[in-house]
């Protein structure tokens, strides 16, 4: 039986150059082989086409994170296949860094469309909510009567009378979406991002500005919560969490109701929007 070895960074970086089209970066002329030629490689990076060969062969010691990041850039790597470098390379995934989310796909929103019984929404790590189906927007809220940044988890749970009405155990709550909020940035690399928000709610809240300082930490992925519908009374909920796309950055949340008489009121509800 043949031995299949172990993928190297040598290995996977040879592979990831031959694959690449010269005629993508502007390259033409015949080639004796595939993809680009290491020198090309190590130009596009800024790196000694030298310490690039060396690589490939195995050779020169481990790379620093910016060498990795150089190449990723140089080969215009998606991002898994940046973070499968890293692993090779350095034995972890690179640190994280946030990117602004402004919606989700077509396939997605099509999926969670499909829910009509179970609210389901989609969050970045800043707890913006991007997306949402017509179920949440009779159970949860209305997101789409906000504009765009203003649709803040956090924020609605610490200033909206509304939405702490609907809580059962609102201090529970509250702590316990302070600590998976203080998670969800730091793991996504957003914690500058938060910064104004967590000022904001500081300023307007004495109990956010309590619960914070506690420094509780918690990463959440499925669990139940009680909701005080003004329509549908006490209502029983279970709720998973999903990274969207493998990101750590995007999470969908689908609540599923207990009762199938409720998720029949829902669907109704729901219907007649």
């Amino acid at each position: 039986m043949p031995v299949i070895a172990a993928t190297t960074l040598a290995s996977f970086l040879r592979d990831r150059r031959v694959r690449l089209d010269p005629a993508t970066f502007g390259l033409s002329g015949r080639r004796r082989t595939p993809g680009l030629r290491r020198e090309e490689v190590a130009q596009r990076a800024n790196i000694s086409p030298t310490w690039y060969t060396w690589l490939e062969q195995g050779r020169g010691g481990a790379p620093s994170a910016d060498v990795l990041n150089r190449i990723a850039r140089a080969m215009l790597m998606t991002e898994a296949e940046r973070e499968h470098m890293f692993m090779l390379g350095l034995g972890r995934p690179p640190e994280a860094k946030y990117t602004t989310i402004d919606g989700i796909s077509p396939r997605l929103q099509r999926f969670i469309d499909r829910l009509d019984t179970c609210p389901a929404i989609v969050k970045t790590a800043t707890w913006e909510v991007v997306a949402w189906n017509r179920a949440a927007t009779v159970v949860l809220s209305d997101y789409g009567r906000l504009p765009p940044g203003q649709r803040n988890m956090l924020r609605f749970l610490f200033t909206s009378p509304d939405v702490r009405a609907k809580q059962h155990d609102w201090e529970t709550i509250a702590r316990f979406s302070v600590a998976a909020f203080r998670a969800d940035a730091a793991r996504a690399g957003a914690v500058s991002q938060v910064q104004h928000l967590v000022e904001e709610l500081s300023e307007v809240s004495a109990e956010f500005r309590r619960i914070w300082s506690e420094n509780q930490i918690s990463v959440p992925g499925e669990g139940a919560k009680r909701l005080l519908h003004p329509v549908l009374g006490a209502i029983d909920l279970e709720y998973s969490a999903f990274a969207v796309d493998g990101r750590v950055d995007l999470n969908l949340m689908v609540y599923t109701p207990v009762d199938p008489e409720v998720a029949k009121q829902i669907r109704k509800l729901a219907g007649d929007e």
